[in-house]
């Protein structure tokens, strides 16, 4: 393998150098995740191969958002590279506020980044960010307490099962809690992951002609559900908790089960970082029998904002922490479980990653989640866990607000839903829909 990544890296060297005119410094704004942290790390490669030195801004999920969306609408000129995702990047890209990444070298193989990755960052077939990792979200829990509560997760389990499982877990006098699962505020926390599972359950963020839906008995059945689950089974403080805190809860043994992004499954089995590394299994995201499971669709890519004056450097950039051969490149360092997974075909082809316990369910999540047919009843949008229309997300930050007001009991679940339903309404309305 390690003959095969130096021929691979000469060809990245030969292909990046062959763009390069004079060294730059290139500024990127990324999420502060595990991923991007070992990107961090490995930076002095890029360096060493183009002489482009990189200056990184590192956020916490809701403040990159922010950020990033400020500064591209202002044409604020902050940064060379933005870590965006799925939903960004079509509407920024069809603004023309993303440079199109359609003249990337022949050697970079465009064709191997999967379809539903490719498709999700793409406007007219044209792509305008790359994916540094691809992701769904599926169920990652603990063997051996699943095992002491006498039962077996199966690789496809209604959430039925899972909240009796999770039940049946918690053990609160030692610290033990069934089920982690987002409550921090945030169109991409607590909104991403309640509206997936609301899909679920037969909701829907609006129906055909745009009107909101919290109204609906099925948005009032997933949130009882989910605010009576978190009060039996979950931590306290929930309310407060994103992927970032909740990583942190299983990898030191509290959670029973955690449902969330497919990239963390590296994370929670690295024995250096977690404490329960051998005794993690996964399964599907929940379903409940109507035919829509609870995962998502996403990936965090990096894109260039049109007003940039370094393009070459950061395309340079994005070539090289996107490419097979960065991946290789981390596998040397850090093995195969640490690579970054969702993006490219090749790597679930290959011999050394087959092997990886987490790379087989990644994989079938990521293939079974559908955006353009997200819901049990039809929708005008697309998008799992967003609906892509340019209000979502800062209607999902307000809504977001009052789903974790519910959640810290705060308010109650039906007065919830009638603010939610308000202010959607309000928002839908002076947006012209």
């Amino acid at each position: 393998m390690f003959a095969k990544y130096t021929l691979g890296a000469a060809t990245a060297l030969s292909m990046i150098s062959a763009g390069s005119v004079s060294a730059e410094t290139i500024t990127i704004a990324t999420v502060n995740n595990g991923d991007m942290i070992r990107m961090q790390g490995l930076t002095d490669d890029f360096t060493a191969k183009t002489g482009h030195e990189v200056e990184w801004v590192t956020l916490e999920e809701n403040v990159l958002r922010q950020r990033v969306t400020t500064d591209i609408t202002t044409k604020g000129g902050q940064f060379d590279i933005m870590t965006i995702g799925m939903y960004e990047t079509p509407i920024w890209g069809k603004n023309g506020w993303l440079v199109p990444l359609d003249d990337l070298p022949a050697e970079y193989d465009t064709d191997d980044i999967l379809p539903a990755m490719r498709g999700g960052l793409s406007v007219d077939g044209t792509l305008f960010a790359a994916p540094f990792y691809g992701e769904s979200s599926m169920i990652m829990y603990r063997t051996d307490l699943m095992e002491k509560a006498g039962l077996e997760m199966p690789d496809a389990p209604t959430w039925e099962f899972v909240a009796e499982a999770a039940r049946a877990m918690t053990d609160k006098d030692n610290g033990i809690y069934g089920i982690c699962l987002r409550g921090k505020a945030g169109w991409g926390e607590n909104m991403a992951f309640l509206t997936a599972t609301a899909n679920a359950f037969g909701a829907r963020w609006f129906d055909e002609d745009w009107q909101a839906q919290f109204d609906q008995p099925e948005w009032k059945e997933t949130l009882d559900f989910y605010v009576n689950l978190m009060t039996d089974a979950g931590p306290p403080g929930a309310s407060n908790n994103g992927f970032n805190e909740n990583l942190s809860l299983f990898q030191q043994g509290k959670c029973g089960m955690w449902i969330d992004a497919t990239v963390a499954a590296s994370f929670v089995t690295n024995p250096d970082d977690s404490t329960v590394a051998d005794k993690v299994g996964f399964a599907l995201a929940p379903d409940n029998g109507k035919g829509k499971r609870g995962n998502w669709l996403w990936a965090w890519a990096l894109g260039i904002p049109a007003g940039t004056q370094k393009t070459d450097a950061a395309k340079e950039f994005i070539q090289w922490a996107t490419s097979k051969e960065y991946i290789e490149l981390v596998a040397e360092k850090e093995g195969w479980a640490n690579v970054p997974p969702g993006a490219r075909t090749s790597l679930y082809e290959d011999p050394n990653y087959k092997d990886v316990p987490f790379a087989r369910m990644t994989l079938e999540s990521i293939l079974s989640a559908d955006p353009t047919n997200p819901t049990v009843d039809p929708v005008p949008y697309v998008g799992i866990q967003f609906a892509a229309i340019p209000e979502f997300a800062g209607i999902a930050g307000q809504v977001g607000q009052e789903f974790a007001a519910a959640l810290a009991g705060q308010q109650s679940v039906d007065e919830a839903l009638v603010k939610a339903q308000a202010l959607t309404t309000d928002e839908m309305e002076a947006a012209g829909y």
